[in-house]
């Protein structure tokens, strides 16, 4: 089977590329990233063929998806506050650029095309646990764009016959998951700042609740999609109905690196969603041999990997 992964080159791509190079049932990877928010390092020692560029670029897309059998849609511009920044960069990247990789599956004679949509479609809508029947409450330009990813593989699904699979993901953490940037994720920079020393920054009271998701989890249940053509219509929940608080998460990662950690509070950020968990009946039903990594193990994995970066 030959797969094909755009944004191939970050952190869930990375991971991915690693997992599917694994299956022997895999005989090519091919990558597309344009290093943006990703990086080559993370494909270190990985025998994947690269292409460099965007996804709004066709002919790049036609090159890396010949003879392909699965294509998997990572690539994105990631982040809530980056979005509310630039919210028109988010768009292109994200809205526009899965139009174009459907266009170029449709060019390549249809191969399966898994992709990530994200939890934060559900924005203001208050019920939990989240279940994708649920009306659909963007709060941001980042939201938005997810919601236009996966409303692009429906459509494509129900005029063109592509078999799809749009998948909302869940605060997905792990080895490779940069820190050291404005709009690094939650548990990477609280992560880095409790390794080295440095005082945590708390947006807003740490109440906050969150379905996390260890990456190898994620990759698993991707690369058994792409191997087992797992195709859906509707979107589907990956992540495992757990609700676990900021606070409870410095909890968790104090008891880790054995140290107390400092923390500077600052205020909410705009377009935050207060709280997030997942219904998985839906995933269960498509994958019911899947087991997640537990939150603390997954945290202490992570843990080690940012050490021997530091150590390193």
């Amino acid at each position: 089977m030959r797969v094909a992964i755009t944004g191939g080159a970050g952190f869930i791509g990375g991971n991915l590329a690693r997992e599917l190079l694994s299956r022997p049932e895999v005989s090519r990877v091919s990558v597309v990233d344009d290093l943006s928010t990703g990086g080559k390092a993370n494909l270190e020692g990985l025998d994947v063929e690269f292409h460099e560029g965007t996804v709004l670029d066709p002919g790049l897309l036609d090159e890396a998806f010949t003879g392909a059998d699965a294509v998997v849609h990572l690539a994105a511009l990631p982040s809530v506050p980056r979005s509310v920044r630039d919210p028109l960069g988010s768009h292109h990247a994200n809205a526009t650029g899965t139009l174009q990789v459907l266009e170029a599956a449709r060019r390549a004679g249809g191969p399966h095309v898994v992709a990530a949509s994200s939890s934060s479609v559900y924005g203001a809508n208050p019920v939990l646990p989240k279940h994708e029947g649920l009306r659909t409450a963007p709060l941001s330009p980042y939201a938005v764009s997810k919601q236009a990813t996966e409303s692009y593989l429906v459509a494509y699904h129900h005029c063109y016959g592509l078999r799809v699979l749009p998948f909302r993901f869940f605060n997905v953490f792990g080895p490779l998951q940069p820190a050291g940037h404005a709009y690094a994720a939650v548990i990477p920079a609280f992560v880095d700042a409790a390794v080295a020393g440095r005082p945590v920054v708390l947006h807003g009271d740490g109440s906050q609740t969150r379905d996390f998701t260890y990456v190898g989890t994620v990759c698993r249940v991707l690369a058994d999609a792409v191997l087992r053509g797992v195709a859906h219509p509707e979107p589907v929940n990956l992540a495992f109905g757990t609700r676990t608080s900021l606070r409870e998460l410095l909890g968790e990662l104090e008891s880790l690196v054995g140290a107390p950690i400092a923390v500077e509070r600052t205020g909410p950020r705009a377009g935050d969603v207060p709280h997030s968990q997942a219904d998985n009946s839906r995933l269960r039903s498509l994958f019911p041999d899947v087991e997640p990594v537990p939150l603390r193990e997954g945290l202490a994995r992570t843990v080690e990997w940012f050490r021997e970066g530091v150590q390193g």
